[in-house]
């Protein structure tokens, strides 16, 4: 096998890896950037997961099962959006609350299709390769969502950064109060960027079970939107450095699926934990060099009030 096809692979194998990842880094980004941490990402991927599952076995439709998806990591996220912003709440204890509830209404619901298999989605090359030839040759071999994933990557820091609407988001986030003061409706641009947010994690969630392993296992998303709250930090709020952040995790586990499966004398266990590690250290690494500093002005806030 010559160079360009081992590049080839491992590109692919890193998009398909870090593409769930990315759906959810880019909600937990929109919410953080209306000033509203939401830990409980981790259970809006889960019961996305769930739901994917759950309707694509029934009904053979993937794309239906990720509408699903969607629409459960939104309404998820709606409990987090009221607790917070309308009674109050602390975000972390209610971030927490509702990746609990996450992980066992997943559980719960998710327990029928254990072990069940379905087929997802098709690579993009399949039946269509002529018409898409003007696609880089490592894309060929993505499926629809992967490629979707960067797509709303970009709208999203299309959106924030040069639209009127994304600018009061930006406003919001930087300070509420003045944002409240200028006559914009706080509550309701923080609730509208949690639910949607939601909505993304979902999304994520959902290619997990019906993309990436096409199987339902309960707690399948192994921690990766718990990452993508960290990970923001990493791609300091921007939409579009969060693709290079996915793409990290994704690659280092591309790696260790490549070294598990040529026979590494490596323990599995700690091949496993490669991608984690790796994000582990370029976050430590982002908080060294201050990049809390760039954080939304109204986020900051919230960390000193609620996080102490």
């Amino acid at each position: 096998m010559d160079e360009n096809a081992l590049f080839v692979g491992f590109a692919a194998a890193t998009l398909r890896s870090a593409a769930p990842l990315l759906w959810a880094l880019v909600g937990e980004t929109l919410s953080q950037r209306a000033a509203v941490i939401n830990l409980g990402t981790e259970g809006q991927m889960l019961v996305g997961a769930a739901t994917a599952f759950g309707i694509t076995a029934t009904t053979g439709q993937p794309w239906l099962g990720l509408a699903g998806a969607a629409l459960a990591g939104l309404l998820l996220s709606a409990v987090h959006a009221g607790l917070c912003l309308r009674f109050r709440a602390n975000q972390f204890a209610s971030g927490i609350s509702v990746w609990m509830l996450g992980f066992g209404l997943s559980a719960l619901f998710g327990a029928e299709y254990v072990g069940r298999s379905i087929s997802g989605f098709a690579p993009l090359a399949a039946g269509h390769a002529e018409e898409l030839s003007w696609l880089p040759t490592f894309m060929l071999g993505l499926t629809a969502p992967t490629v979707l994933s960067l797509v709303a990557a970009v709208i999203c820091g299309v959106f924030l950064f040069w639209t009127r609407a994304g600018l009061v988001v930006r406003a919001v986030g930087e300070s509420p109060t003045a944002a409240r003061i200028a006559g914009i409706r706080v509550g309701w641009v923080q609730g509208s960027c949690v639910l949607v947010g939601g909505g993304l994690s979902g999304v994520g969630g959902g290619m997990l079970s019906v993309d990436t392993a096409q199987t339902w296992a309960e707690g399948m998303s192994q921690g990766r939107g718990l990452m993508a709250v960290g990970l923001v930090i990493v791609a300091r709020w921007n939409p579009m450095l969060a693709i290079l952040a996915a793409m990290l995790f994704g690659g280092a586990e591309a790696m260790a699926l490549r070294a598990q499966s040529a026979g590494s004398g490596v323990s599995a266990h700690l091949l496993h934990a490669l991608p984690y590690v790796a994000c582990l250290v370029v976050f430590t690494l982002s908080c060294v060099r201050g990049a809390s500093f760039v954080a939304p002005g109204g986020l900051r806030a919230v960390l000193s009030r609620e996080g102490s």
